[in-house]
């Protein structure tokens, strides 16, 4: 790889050991995807629940944090995934303490080396959004796809330790979709019917997810009739990327790079996919139950935004979720302060209902959550929750919320 003076000056230590097996890291893996150098970017975002990283990788941050001050402080903005544990409320869900205890110390870690705790995978709709042609180190899925596609900012999938030497160095390889040519549409699906509720947003972007047959493919989406709101396109981002691991989409009339077909493609125009009402529909029967037996509501996966807060207050206003089920709320931080401040976490906790902040379900050892609980049907309008959460043990269902809600309050499906 060419590595320009202040890359080299890096690699020969001059700017500290930490800093130094960085940027030698990072070589490795531009020498595997064959970049021909590094990009700038602006900002990384970190993935590294205490679930993926272990005693090892938490020691491994402690030593990292340990090290001269001069050496190991991040050089541009970092942030942070949703983390392993909610510290508020662990005790209420019977979280195991040393799990707990292992994420306080990650946690304390991470802020030595000056990463900012934001504990989110919705950065995108709260804090310092990228804007077109900004290149990043995100990690991810839904903060992937959602820069890449809505924003067009430029990122590639960065797991944890490529995002953490991203944040020492500034600089990731120029590979994928840091590139222009990569970035061109490849398959092409024509919507027939327009998703009307988060739910089917999911399941649409779960759908094509399935047709994908590399992580480079970038499918292009004909038919929206009118703009989706954010919300929208987190759910059908999110579940795109858990299903297809696809990193960028392109909606025609809607995302920035997509004005119309002949600008997406780079050749000519391939034959459209047709995605009709039925193919919805079979998707969430892909996911229904033989019974009306429930355990647990979750919505997560991505984190809840101040509207699904406040659509979700509404409906359990006055309500009480059974003593045979419990319903559980992930959000971020910044969203549980604005929550409390509007009153919308009092409506919501006086049901029964119970609001976490900075976490997210499948990233909280939810198999373990699972036993100690009880836990074990589980009802979601997540598509992307539906398509993780049964390799920790659950039976996943797919609804809208209100079905989801009404569920829990009945303390069956209905």
């Amino acid at each position: 790889m060419k590595l320009n003076a202040f890359e080299q000056a890096m690699r020969a230590g001059e700017m500290g050991a930490a800093r130094q097996r960085a940027i030698e890291q990072q070589i490795q893996v531009g020498r595997f995807f064959d970049a021909e150098d590094f990009v700038e970017v602006v900002q990384a975002h970190i993935m590294a629940d205490t679930e993926s990283l272990g005693e090892a990788g938490v020691r491994f941050l402690e030593e990292l944090a340990a090290e001269p001050e001069s050496d190991n402080r991040v050089c541009i903005p970092t942030i942070t995934d949703p983390r392993g544990a909610d510290f508020n409320t662990f005790e209420r869900i019977r979280h195991d303490p040393a799990y707990v205890e292992l994420e306080r110390r990650a946690d304390q870690a991470f802020r030595a080396l000056g990463i900012l705790m934001t504990d989110t995978c919705i950065n995108y709709q709260t804090i310092l959004p990228p804007v077109r042609g900004e290149h990043l180190a995100m990690g991810d899925t839904g903060v992937v796809i959602y820069s890449n596609s809505v924003f067009g900012a430029r990122t590639n999938y960065e797991g944890g330790p490529s995002a953490l030497a991203a944040a020492l160095t500034g600089r990731t390889p120029r590979y994928g979709f840091h590139l222009d040519e990569m970035r061109r549409g490849t398959r092409l699906f024509r919507v027939e019917q327009q998703p009307t509720d988060w739910s089917q947003w999911g399941a649409l972007g779960g759908f094509i997810g399935r047709e994908m047959g590399s992580y480079y493919d970038v499918p292009v989406l004909d038919g929206i009739t009118s703009p989706p709101g954010s919300d929208d396109l987190k759910h059908f981002g999110a579940a795109m990327a858990s299903f297809g691991s696809t990193a960028l989409f392109h909606m025609i009339g809607v995302t920035p790079e997509a004005p119309d077909l002949a600008t997406v493609f780079a050749n000519p125009v391939p034959p459209a996919r047709a995605i009709k009402a039925k193919d919805i529909t079979d998707f969430f029967a892909s996911y229904a139950m033989p019974d009306d037996a429930l355990d647990v509501v979750v919505f997560a996966a991505p984190q809840l935004s101040l509207f699904e807060l406040d659509r979700l207050a509404g409906l359990l206003q006055g309500q009480q979720i059974h003593a045979d089920v419990s319903l559980l709320i992930a959000t971020s931080p910044e969203n549980k302060r604005a929550a409390e401040r509007m009153g919308l976490d009092a409506r919501i906790s006086k049901s029964g209902a119970i609001l976490m902040e900075g976490v997210c379900f499948y990233q909280m050892h939810a198999r373990e959550l699972g036993e100690a609980n009880g836990w074990k049907r589980l009802m979601t309008n997540s598509a992307k929750l539906v398509n993780i959460i049964g390799g920790y043990g659950y039976e996943p269902m797919l609804a809208d919320m209100e079905r989801c809600v009404a569920s829990a309050i009945a303390g069956r499906i209905v």
